[in-house]
């Protein structure tokens, strides 16, 4: 009986170790794919440290010149001042920034704009708040791999931002009141060597619809047959994140929504045409689906490397959502042209108000952008679009 157990255990044991090889060759390279990234991330952070880098680093900031403790600068009504003009070629590492002002909505007021290399439109054009996934014009705190907003008011940028010759970033008041204090790190490298040719610009691009103008008011509920028979192939009257020309990939996109209308405001497919496209070759199955979400996204607000709904409100008229969806482990290249978009609500039936910046990296020259919204148009306000629950706000 010794010697059977034994065999036994031999067997068994045998049979365990084979399973763990093919566990490991098979369903590791799966299961690990959810936290690999997280891992080579640290690990590339950290085994950088061991290796000389070949750049000066350096910080533009706004700190008091006297050698005081006054550490900010003062923006009035109108005014525009520059945060950076730096020669290159370098790269913008990170972007800090915090701001004090008596106004109300400053967030969507103060608008932030970037030139590469002495352009004369800009690439990154959005208010500041949106810029950073405050679309809504209030502070809340989250955290993803290239923006955060740290407790309490703390705006971080990590996109890698080069450029050949030339940096420049500005902040224009477009508000009514003074901007008490604006506070702001800047940290690049400075290279030694000029980068590769075909490096890529980043781009950000604010684009709103207030409101996004539904088909129909004659509905109830988002499911019943009225809207859910409507067909939607082609992305007509889709809301648009962003739309360029040239040779490039789409990094992400932050989003936030007023509701105009009772209900979920996430009935929509995301849809991307890529270089041309009549259809999209891109084709989602639900807002909260592409945010990487499920069910409405649930009960309770969520914050993740690539992908969040760090503003959760209720399914009624007036409520808040911000959203959040970067493609770092897959961006979706363009040869030509992209056309990035989302429906609001299925087949576009909702009227709900949406505020976005979509990020991206471009050979140049980009497509114009749409110019900016007065300030007016850009705050956050219930508008009488009709349809369930609007009628009461």
């Amino acid at each position: 009986m010794k010697t059977a157990r034994a065999g036994w255990g031999c067997a068994i044991g045998t049979l365990l170790y084979h399973a763990l090889i093919c566990f490991t060759l098979l369903c590791v390279p799966l299961c690990g794919s959810l936290i690999a990234q997280s891992i080579n991330d640290h690990d590339r952070l950290l085994s950088s440290l061991i290796s000389p880098h070949d750049y000066i680093q350096k910080r533009v900031s706004s700190y008091d010149r006297t050698g005081g403790n006054d550490d900010f600068v003062k923006v009035e009504p109108g005014n525009t001042i520059e945060l950076l003009n730096a020669t290159g070629p370098g790269i913008i590492t990170h972007i800090w920034i915090t701001i004090a002002s008596p106004e109300q909505y400053h967030l969507k007021k103060l608008v932030l704009r970037m030139y590469w290399d002495d352009e004369k439109a800009p690439s990154v054009e959005a208010p500041i708040g949106d810029f950073f996934g405050l679309g809504l014009g209030d502070y809340f705190q989250f955290e993803s791999t290239p923006l955060a907003v740290a407790s309490d008011k703390a705006l971080n940028s990590f996109f890698p931002m080069p450029f050949h010759k030339r940096a420049r970033i500005t902040v224009a008041n477009e508000g009514s009141a003074d901007v008490d204090a604006f506070y702001f790190n800047i940290d690049y490298q400075s290279l030694y060597r000029d980068l590769p040719a075909d490096t890529m610009y980043f781009h950000a691009q604010y684009r709103q619809a207030a409101p996004a103008k539904g088909w129909t008011t004659q509905w109830a509920s988002n499911g019943e047959p009225v809207v859910n028979a409507k067909k939607n192939v082609n992305g007509e009257n889709n809301y648009v994140w962003m739309e360029t020309t040239g040779r490039g990939h789409f990094v992400g996109v932050t989003m936030s929504v007023l509701q105009n209308q009772d209900g979920w405001w996430g009935e929509g497919d995301d849809m991307f045409f890529v270089d041309g496209e009549q259809r999209p070759s891109i084709n989602g199955t639900g807002s909260e689906d592409y945010f990487l979400g499920a069910w409405d996204f649930g009960d309770h607000p969520f914050s993740y490397a690539q992908f969040g709904a760090p503003v959760k409100g209720p399914e009624f008229a007036g409520s808040r959502s911000s959203v959040y969806r970067f493609h770092l482990d897959s961006p979706i290249p363009f040869t030509k042209s992209l056309r990035a978009t989302i429906e609001h609500g299925h087949a576009n039936h909702r009227s709900d108000n949406f505020f976005s910046v979509a990020y991206w990296y471009q050979t140049e020259p980009h497509a114009a952008f749409p110019p900016m919204p007065a300030v007016e148009e850009r705050l956050p306000r219930i508008y009488p679009v009709g349809g369930p629950g609007n009628a009461t706000k």
